[in-house]
């Protein structure tokens, strides 16, 4: 019972009501219109905890929120773990700027550093891509997948959910994973932190926790200053349609594997490794 008052606490802040059939175990959900979807969006932004953590700016998690909602409304979110994880690559790399954050009790789980591709930029992140050995980060919404060991150990699999920006992700590779270059040690000896060949790597101490709070379906944003992708990209219409048919494929999910898959992939200053996997499976 405690669980389904979390649950429906943050499904009243995203516009709708919920209803608990004790009789079938089965909760569901109507939509209302009391607020804008950024009246709901800065409500919850409002009830966040970021205690001593860096502040994500207000606008950026309208934007993730709003993502958010509607992969949500299209079934794409997967179980009770409503988490939500932010990158703004509109920051310095030099800054803590990957967000996890947990919507059920507002609070931010992990706010730290996070490396972008060695072809979007030395200290920021100017230039994005969607093309194979571009070593270019790519903006935009992510569900991740399942875990398995690399050549950069614990990995997490991502799939990229908008459409000629990132929808090769799994064609190229793009996975969270632990860099040795993604440290304050890195920054303090090259003014910047290290650069992966397009993963939004994070410290290799922070790899395991982070990836097993978010995977398995959780929502990703990579968040981008880029006007273009901002305008179209279809999870950020306030007034995107709910899918009851079925119109937009369900992400199933794999066992987490042991096996290495890998090619290493090696960057000017540092080595990065990426592993190679079988794209996820979809109905």
């Amino acid at each position: 019972m405690k669980e389904m008052l979390a649950i429906t606490g943050w499904m009243v802040m995203l516009g709708m009501t919920a209803s608990y059939s004790y009789a079938s175990g089965n909760l569901t959900t109507t939509t209302t219109n009391t607020l804008s979807v950024k009246e709901q969006a800065l409500a919850l932004y409002d009830r966040i905890e970021f205690g001593t953590y860096q502040k994500l700016r207000k606008e950026v998690f309208v934007k993730a929120l709003t993502g958010y909602r509607n992969l949500y409304r299209n079934g794409y979110m997967q179980g009770s773990r409503n988490i939500l994880s932010v990158c703004d690559f509109s920051l310095s790399s030099n800054l803590p700027r990957l967000w996890v954050i947990d919507l059920d009790s507002a609070k931010v789980l992990f706010n730290t550093l996070v490396a972008h591709g060695a072809g979007t930029g030395d200290e920021y992140a100017r230039y994005f891509s969607n093309k194979p050995e571009s070593h270019q980060s790519s903006m935009g919404f992510y569900i991740t997948g399942n875990t398995y060991q690399g050549n950069n150990g614990y990995s997490l699999r991502l799939s990229g959910m908008d459409t000629g920006y990132n929808d090769r992700a799994e064609e190229r590779a793009i996975v969270m994973h632990g860099a040795p270059y993604v440290s304050e040690h890195f920054i303090r000896d090259n003014n910047r932190l290290g650069r992966s060949w397009g993963c939004p790597a994070v410290a290799s101490s922070m790899a395991q926790p982070i990836i097993n709070t978010i995977k398995n379906g959780t929502c990703l944003f990579v968040f981008s200053e880029d006007r273009q992708y901002l305008k179209s990209s279809r999870w950020l219409h306030a007034d995107m349609p709910e899918s009851r048919n079925g119109w937009l494929p369900q992400l199933q999910y794999e066992q987490n594997s042991d096996k290495a898959i890998g090619q290493n992939e090696v960057e000017s200053e540092t080595t990065e490794t990426d592993g190679r996997f079988p794209a996820l499976l979809k109905k």
